[in-house]
């Protein structure tokens, strides 16, 4: 859709701070680069709404991506939820950045997105993860992920409770690395203090605002002195103003083997980049897999929500058999991010019903259901249940007042109408009237 619009208006797009997919452009000398960090702002940008409802950027993905979002938009459509998708397809064969562009556009527009994994076929020495484009482009600096038990589901330790606060856009997931001679490959491994302390002060915000006590600052400092000494360096400065939360720190490889054996010595964790895609992975496949969690991004002005592990599933594309629970779990958080906290919370209670009280789940945690099964029971639970919604409400009484007098003027003013229509038909033919 993208490539026929840029073709329509035959003008160039927008520059932006991400290298090209495919390096054909480019000199092969020029080793790639991204966007310097960009200077943070404390004005709030309004997310798109018109009407009451609000519009969201959809990004299918590849693999059982498309199938999940049907689920989410047929489910939406059933609960009666006041958002408007803008379905955006990335084409993972392409040559060139059309759909990603105009994707980035339409979540600067609309402020807020729901994701599959975007796979990048192409192998091309410059190309570049387009889900790492999205998050540096739009400067998404934190995920975060919140695993808890479902009861019924069989794992190795029952009701775990764990945040994963992790950094989004540095560490080895830079992108900077080049071939110095041949056969010698260096990677750049990034950790600034501005990022490292903005991960750091939202998981400790997140941690006193959600009623959690401890915050573990996972590193590999011991080897990686500088990098991971400034990250763990950061924390430990930041703890420091949030006297009533426990602070403590682990190393990587330690925090693996501790997770397997006890992971309910960890409350919150806080992480660079490449730590929390492997903790987060660890985490999920004890409390349940893949298929049951929802991760979130966050920059300054706009949020992702997405699978919390970020598996493409091109495996099971297609079948009927894949998990729909963490993709409606994805789109829960984007409704409580968004305001709508009375559709979300249904929605929730329609899945915890379904895999925990019904007992209807997919292959993957221990059922035989299809994914189609799940779905018609969630729908199934959602036709019992009212939404009251929220906006009516009005906190303000002078507002209320006022816009209570507007009110009776109206009123006034229509029976003045029906009484003049009615003095006016009074002497007509019924043929008239």
């Amino acid at each position: 859709m993208a490539l026929r619009l840029s073709r329509l208006i035959q003008t160039p797009m927008l520059t932006r701070g991400y290298p090209l997919v495919v390096a054909k452009e480019k000199s092969e000398e020029k080793a790639h680069t991204k966007s310097a960090l960009q200077k943070k702002t404390t004005t709030k940008i309004p997310r798109a709404q018109y009407g009451g409802r609000n519009a969201v950027t959809m990004l299918p993905g590849g693999g059982i991506g498309p199938e999940l979002m049907k689920y989410v938009r047929d489910v939406f459509h059933f609960a009666g939820v006041p958002i408007d998708f803008e379905v955006i397809d990335i084409d993972p064969s392409t040559e060139g950045n059309d759909d990603l562009d105009y994707a980035i556009t339409s979540i600067k527009r609309n402020g807020v997105a729901i994701k599959g994994n975007i796979e990048t076929k192409s192998e091309e020495l410059g190309a570049v993860s387009r889900n790492v484009a999205l998050r540096n482009e739009l400067d998404l600096y934190v995920n975060v992920l919140h695993c808890k038990s479902y009861p019924g589901i069989a794992t190795r330790h029952p009701n775990i409770d764990v945040i994963i606060v992790r950094q989004n856009t540095e560490g080895e997931y830079a992108m900077l690395e080049h071939e110095s001679v041949p056969g010698v490959v260096e990677s750049m491994k990034v950790v600034t203090d501005e990022n490292a302390e903005r991960v750091a002060r939202f998981a400790f915000e997140y941690a006193k605002n959600n009623g959690r006590k401890k915050v573990t600052t996972i590193h590999k400092a011991n080897i990686m002195k500088l990098s991971d000494g400034l990250f763990l360096e950061v924390s430990k400065r930041v703890a420091k103003d949030y006297p009533n939360l426990e602070h403590n720190n682990m190393i990587i490889d330690n925090c693996c083997m501790q997770l397997v054996s006890n992971p309910y010595q960890f409350d919150v964790m806080n992480m660079t980049n490449l730590y929390g895609t492997i903790v987060s992975n660890v985490l999920c496949g004890l409390s349940g897999g893949a298929g049951l969690y929802s991760g979130r991004n966050y920059g300054d002005h706009y949020a992702i929500f997405e699978p919390g592990t970020r598996n493409t599933g091109t495996a099971i594309a297609g079948k009927n058999i894949a998990n729909p629970i963490a993709m409606l779990n994805s789109a829960v958080d984007m409704l409580v991010h968004l305001g709508h906290n009375d559709h979300a919370q249904v929605i929730s209670e329609a899945i915890y019903q379904t895999i925990s009280e019904d007992n209807l789940r997919t292959p993957d945690i221990g059922g035989t259901a299809s994914s189609t099964d799940v779905i018609e029971n969630i729908m199934k639970v959602l036709s019992k249940k009212r939404v009251h919604w929220q906006h009516g409400v009005i906190r303000n009484p002078e507002r209320k007042s006022k816009l209570k007098l507007n009110f009776l003027k109206a009123k006034n003013l229509a029976r003045k109408i029906q009484r003049c229509d009615n003095r006016y038909y009074s002497g007509c033919p019924n043929s008239i009237r």
